[in-house]
């Protein structure tokens, strides 16, 4: 006699057999007997390998489990056992949906349901309906799910069933709740419930808990959702079932994530993780793992993040759970993006992508193509961008069985959104915010109208923007959701800020700067500080928002000081973070603390590069404890280094525009700091560049740079043809209106005599102003007047100096050995991500000019084939001096790609990034990149981000580079005289340089693109 036991929940449903033993009496039999014996004995055969491969799967050898059960299945079908052929069909249907397998698992399921109704088994075919519905739910066809859980349930009330009854309600309120019908799904599970109660299975009351709790979860009654794991965890805990408690701690940190409570969640996670690890579950470790990581990523602790990522994605990796693996790839490339890591962030967004549409997981594609369209967008890659939230409108569209319509019309909203089509994210959030009023899901509710909010926002809508964001705030606090509290209390502070009703402003930041500290979030807490600090400066409050951004900066310090020299994240972070320090500067200026305001702009520049070249230089020093350079630190730096600096910061506001305010450049401060220690403070008024003219100071620097014919795409490098023509009439105007705005206010403060040194220190778009061809209304240059250097921070110099002094104790031998590169045979070189490479076009002039230097220094110019990657690399640490005349590409993405070309060989692609050249130990006192854009980079709030900072990095205190694409022949011309004035006539590097350029001027007077190129950084002597 054989017995079926059904296990009807939603992990992995199994048929067992148990038999009788059979007993063979020895002698002879008719034939007859024989035959019969013969088929009781393969049908003995056939129920062993089926409850083997049940003791297989139960012991999680799937594979293994499938060929018994396959085995079995052949016998039974031999001996044309229907009933046995049924019960290993619904076996093997269940162990591919185990494996992920649905299509598979509905294959063998749809082949054992009509065997059970042929047999007249009533329960066979329940259980059949019922393992049917747990395959559609995991291909994602939770309406399919439904229809076939509801068939299954019609047939155990028939039979009266009460526990099979229950178990099959349980997994028809989880197909409710995957369609987001989290109201339908608590009354299902409410009704298994009392079912499980009245019958005393604990166990199976502790999973519908779960269940119950997940969907409050789901509706945002989070306060309900832990009070049903405190539920299931207080059973399971009674029951000793370890694994329940492990799953009820998961669930709790997951609500109490959700609600702000991240310290807590972290506990609770942690001590999950514990207990999985203990049982050896796997599966358990990873998504608990994957669920700690997300509560480290909202406190701002990225690094750790990754770490606790990585670990869930081994496992998820190891297990073959695809979709599990995706949805961590995403999270990886949120904690990258955090870091400022890009182009980590953006392969694990193509990752997660690829599983996505592999598993034809639509909200999950959406979810890919919106971080990748963000990430996009935050890099200023704005058609790229477009091109994914394009896909994303096309996805939103199409989903349907996968989520509920409220969250399908959020995702389209998000994705007009996205593209800036304001008007029709908000019809699309109104759908989605009636929608989600319908089904109660309270969590989309605030969603969609703190959407609705910014979209109006976005219009200049303030009014409407407000009345969505206090509905959104009164739901929130109902649902006690401190996150979506702030975001709606942050939300109201910018509004009021910009209808100029500061006290209402400073009320939210203030209410929303206690749930920054309560829940340790400190990158929203920096944030609010910045934002309060600027209501209280416009309302009058000159001390306490002094007080309050000091606060801030205070807490943007502490945020650094948790990276230690994870450079790419401080990078990222400041880029955040400088605001702070311009508004605090504008406090202090409108206070007349003109020397505290430039402690804060000194501080407020470099800080990453200040941090790292700090550790590069004493690898002991802990930059995290390290101070910032006090006034008297400014003006000895200026002493030391014998030159008067000029320090720029370019102050913005926010002025009503039409209907609705605009951030715009407003005011220049300018510090002039001479040797003698003398500071005077001067500023340029910013407005009327706008107001008047509808350009900015930035677009005023890009039209200089076109219009001497040196914008960016100027110079082909593949054919080294010049595409911009020079405009000598908007040259000489573009040229004349960057001095009137960048010198003229401090021109009486400057050397009268040209050889003594002027150090400009700019910020942002000023990197790229081409400072020596700058000219007065008498039509002057600036190198006539002028021995100019530039420096990305003050303090940076007094590094450069530390590195100077150890090059000095270095056998002079070692210092003489010049390497010297040009024109070698070019590597390919891709311009988008993803396509072939083409050869960069050769430099005949780098060629003539690298072997017009060389006898200077008694060596041979490295050129052609002989000047590889390997090759240069290898020189590069013994060389005294380093000249390099080849290409230059610079990487405006994440700057760490930007690369010098050299000769490829088997061993490398010939591109000596500044990434790779972190990694190598200069001894340079000089390092001359006489290439194109060599001095450019990623602009970012830490200065620019390419090779001259790695050079620094890696040792040198000089480098010299270019800020366009430089032409051949005068660029060979300028650097033999550049030499010969340093090694010949004893002048310092500053004064070579300008010496030099002042030949090539008087050759080209109306052509400053030939000659006024090149910027001298670090130190002069």
């Amino acid at each position: 006699m054989n017995y079926k036991r059904f296990l009807l929940v939603a992990v992995t449903t199994l048929v067992t057999t148990s038999l009788q033993s059979v007993v063979v009496v020895p002698g002879m039999l008719p034939a007859q007997q024989v035959l019969a014996q013969t088929t009781e004995a393969r049908k003995a055969e056939a129920d062993r390998l089926f409850n083997q491969g049940i003791q297989q799967i139960e012991a999680n050898q799937l594979e293994s489990a499938l060929q018994s059960w396959k085995q079995a299945l052949q016998i039974y079908r031999e001996i044309n056992d229907r009933a046995g052929v049924g019960d290993v069909l619904n076996n093997l249907g269940l162990a591919y949906h185990r494996l992920g397998d649905s299509k598979k698992a509905i294959d063998f399921l749809q082949q054992s349901l009509p065997i059970a109704k042929k047999l007249g088994d009533r329960a066979g075919v329940g259980n059949a309906l019922n393992n049917l519905g747990l395959a559609y739910r995991r291909l994602g066809d939770f309406k399919k799910a439904i229809e076939y859980h509801k068939q299954a349930l019609v047939i155990f009330k028939e039979l009266g069933d009460r526990v099979s009854l229950s178990m099959i309600l349980g997994n028809l309120g989880g197909s409710y709740a995957k369609l987001g019908d989290y109201k339908k799904s608590i009354n299902v599970y409410q009704q298994s419930l009392v079912i499980f109660q009245e019958s005393g299975d604990r166990p199976s009351v502790a999973g519908v808990l779960t269940g119950l709790g997940n969907n409050y979860g789901s509706l945002g009654e989070h306060k309900k959702a832990i009070e049903m794991h405190q539920r299931s965890l207080a059973i399971a805990k009674e029951l000793g079932h370890r694994a329940g408690v492990a799953r009820a701690l998961n669930n709790l940190g997951i609500d109490y994530r959700y609600l702000g409570y991240y310290q807590k969640a972290i506990n609770l996670y942690q001590e999950s993780l514990t207990i999985e690890k203990q049982l050896n579950n796997r599966a358990g470790v990873a998504s608990t793992l994957n669920n700690l990581g997300n509560a480290y990523y909202s406190i701002g602790k990225f690094k750790k993040a990754i770490e606790v990522f990585q670990k869930s994605l081994a496992i998820d990796k190891e297990l073959g759970d695809r979709a599990s693996e995706g949805k961590v790839l995403g999270n990886l490339g949120n904690a990258y993006f955090g870091l400022g890591e890009y182009d980590k962030a953006i392969r694990q967004y193509q990752k997660s992508l690829e599983i996505a549409e592999e598993l034809e997981d639509r909200a999950s594609v959406d979810n890919a193509l919106r971080n990748l369209g963000n990430i996009y967008s935050f890099l200023e890659d704005n058609d790229t961008a477009s091109e994914f939230h394009k896909k994303r409108i096309a996805i939103a569209k199409q989903l349907g069985k996968q989520i509920n319509e409220a969250t399908r019309l959020q995702f389209l909203g998000g994705a007009y959104f996205s593209q800036g089509d304001y008007r029709s994210a908000i019809k699309f959030y109104e759908r989605s915010l009636a929608s989600a009023k319908i089904i109660g899901n309270r969590t989309i509710v605030v969603e969609a109208l703190n959407r609705l909010g910014l979209a109006y926002h976005s219009l200049g809508d303030y009014q409407k923007a407000i009345r969505n964001y206090q509905q959104s705030l009164v739901i929130a606090e109902e649902l006690g959701n401190r996150i979506s509290q702030g975001n709606a209390l942050g939300n109201l502070g910018v509004t009021y800020d910009l209808l100029e009703e500061y006290k209402t402003a400073i009320k939210y930041y203030k209410q929303h700067l206690a749930i920054a500290k309560e829940t340790d979030h400190i990158r929203d807490e920096g944030v609010v500080l910045n934002n309060l600090g600027y209501s209280l400066f416009k309302s009058g409050n000159l001390a306490e928002a002094e007080q309050v951004l000091k606060q801030g900066i205070e807490i943007h310090k502490s945020q650094r000081g948790r990276l230690k020299n994870w450079d790419n994240a401080k990078v990222s972070i400041f880029d955040e973070q400088v605001r702070t320090y311009l508004r605090l500067q504008q406090v202090l200026i409108v206070q007349n603390k003109t020397d505290e305001a430039l402690e804060v702009a000194e501080s407020g520049r470099a800080r990453a590069f200040v941090d790292l070249l700090t550790s590069r230089i004493d690898p002991n020093n802990d930059v995290s404890s390290s101070t910032d350079a006090t006034i008297e630190q400014i003006k000895q730096i200026a002493k030391i280094q014998n030159t008067t600096f000029v320090q720029y910061s370019m102050i913005g506001d926010n002025f009503k525009l039409g209907n609705k305010q605009q951030y715009k450049q407003s005011q220049l401060y300018i510090w002039v700091i001479k040797p003698t220690g003398e500071v005077t403070f001067r500023k340029a008024d910013l407005k009327p560049l706008w107001q008047k003219e509808n350009t900015t100071l930035s677009e005023l620097v890009s039209t200089t740079r076109k219009s001497l014919g040196v914008g960016d795409n100027e110079r082909s490098i593949f054919d080294v043809k010049v595409k911009n023509s020079v405009n000598e009439k908007i040259q000489k105007e573009s040229l004349q209106k960057l001095h009137q705005l960048l010198v003229k206010p401090i021109a009486d403060l400057l050397p009268t005599d040209p050889n003594q040194r002027v150090t400009f220190v700019p910020q942002e778009d000023l990197f790229l102003v081409p400072f020596p061809a700058l000219m007065d209304s008498k039509g002057k240059y600036l190198i006539e007047q002028h021995t100019i250097l530039t420096a990305p921070a003050i303090q940076v110099l007094e590094l450069t100096r530390s590195q100077q002094q150890r090059i000095k104790t270095l056998p002079k031998s070692s210092r003489q050995n010049a390497l010297i590169v040009g024109n070698p045979t070019m590597p390919k070189f891709n311009t988008k991500y993803g396509e072939p490479g083409k050869q960069l076009s050769s430099l005949p002039g780098a060629k003539r000019e690298a072997q017009a230097i060389a006898p200077l220094f008694n060596t041979t110019a490295l050129t052609g084939d002989e000047a590889t990657e390997t090759t240069i690399k290898d020189k590069l640490p013994q060389a005294g001096v380093i000249h390099l005349a080849t290409h230059g590409l610079f990487d405006g993405f994440q700057g760490l790609q930007s690369s010098i070309a050299l000769a490829p060989s088997s061993q490398d692609n010939g591109l000596l990034t500044a990434s790779e050249i972190l990694d190598i130990k200069l001894n340079a006192d000089l390092v001359v990149l006489s290439a194109c854009n060599t001095g450019r980079g990623r602009i970012t709030g830490d200065g620019v981000i390419g090779l001259s900072r790695s050079l620094f990095l890696a040792g040198t205190p000089s480098v010299l580079v270019s800020l366009w694409s430089v032409p051949d022949a005068p660029t060979a011309e300028l650097m033999t005289d550049f030499y010969q004035n340093l090694y010949q006539k004893n002048l310092d590097k500053a004064q070579a340089l300008r010496q030099a350029m002042l030949k090539m001027k008087e050759q080209y007077p109306k052509a400053p693109r030939k000659w006024a190129a090149f910027t001298l950084i670090g130190e002069a002597e």
